[in-house]
């Protein structure tokens, strides 16, 4: 939160002016969700942006630093935070989201979400503006788990984003993740095939060798990368042949072998020791396996991959 008592010399001004001359280089478009939000008080009462400012006038800013400052992190790209860019074109992004960000507003109803991010580093880019309801806002394509990092792709038009829910629908998009998990893998790799049942109540899956009715066949492919002997930790790169709520998480642990670090489907007493409170998951390469995707055709065959980041310091056998 920053606090400013209004000048002399600014009194008159509206609200909105007055911030977006006293910080030039917040995005305008996180100024005006925080309107909305209410996150911005004068003299403890929340106000419009048409609100007109008064000499000593006494406002309450709850935008973070970061963003209200326009400082990028240091390493980062310029004005992104909670992702890295990958790549990046005049029709898609493909980010790599930090562990711990929700890729849209959650039950919590929080702010700080990937889509939030990724808008206000286009606008700062000068390829978005939240003012023009006519045009396109850029959107995600899939989801990925708050705990889960990785891979996250972007439309930046409507076309773009049509072809793009049609590629992934027809599993041209596939999708690898890695990931470590309690055991030793036995079998170097395996096609599993189950049901799934969601517990929307309780907010999770449940995972069945029968079907049963309300499910959903799953399969999830899977193959051994090495093993810790001292941890008892093995690595696996999964493919996602179905894409279900919870699907990666909830089928290894039916097999015996539940992610590190999940506190939902996993086992805390070996969590615990590890120090380890997200899941060891990372969606970590995408590859455009593309029969004809028109406007997008340029990405066929491409492939996009970054290191997972596991914070487990293992003694790997390949």
């Amino acid at each position: 939160m920053r606090e400013i008592i209004v000048t002399k010399e600014n009194a008159g001004k509206r609200i909105d002016k007055y911030l977006r001359d006293t910080f030039r280089n917040m995005p305008s478009g996180a100024m005006y969700k925080a309107f909305r939000k209410k996150d911005i008080k004068v003299n403890g009462v929340r106000v419009k942006d048409d609100y007109v400012v008064s000499q000593g006038d006494r406002l309450e800013i709850y935008i973070v630093d970061e963003i209200l400052d326009g400082v990028p992190q240091a390493g980062s790209t310029p004005f992104a935070r909670g992702f890295s860019v990958v790549y990046e074109d005049s029709n898609i992004m493909i980010v790599n989201k930090d562990q711990g960000i929700p890729v849209h507003p959650d039950r919590e109803q929080s702010n700080n979400t990937l889509i939030d991010f990724i808008l206000e580093y286009l606008e700062h880019k000068g390829e978005y503006n939240p003012n023009d309801t006519n045009s396109f806002t850029p959107c995600l394509c899939h989801r990925l788990d708050r705990n889960t990092g990785g891979l996250v792709i972007i439309a930046k038009n409507a076309e773009s984003l049509r072809i793009m829910l049609d590629k992934i629908k027809n599993k041209e998009v596939r999708k690898f993740y890695q990931c470590l998990v309690v055991g030793k893998v036995k079998k170097q790799s395996a096609e599993l095939r189950s049901f799934l049942i969601k517990d929307e109540r309780k907010s999770r899956v449940f995972i069945s060798d029968e079907p049963v009715k309300g499910a959903s066949e799953i399969i999830t492919k899977y193959r051994v990368l090495s093993y810790d002997m001292d941890k008892d930790i093995s690595r696996l790169e999964v493919e996602l042949i179905t894409g279900k709520t919870h699907q990666i998480r909830a089928h290894l642990a039916h097999i015996g072998h539940p992610i590190v670090g999940d506190g939902k489907y996993g086992t805390n007493a070996f969590n615990r020791p590890l120090k380890a409170k997200r899941q060891m998951l990372w969606a970590y390469k995408l590859v455009f396996d593309f029969k004809d995707a028109g406007m997008l055709n340029y990405l066929k065959g491409m492939k996009f991959e970054v290191e997972p980041i596991f914070n487990i310091n293992l003694k790997e056998q390949h």
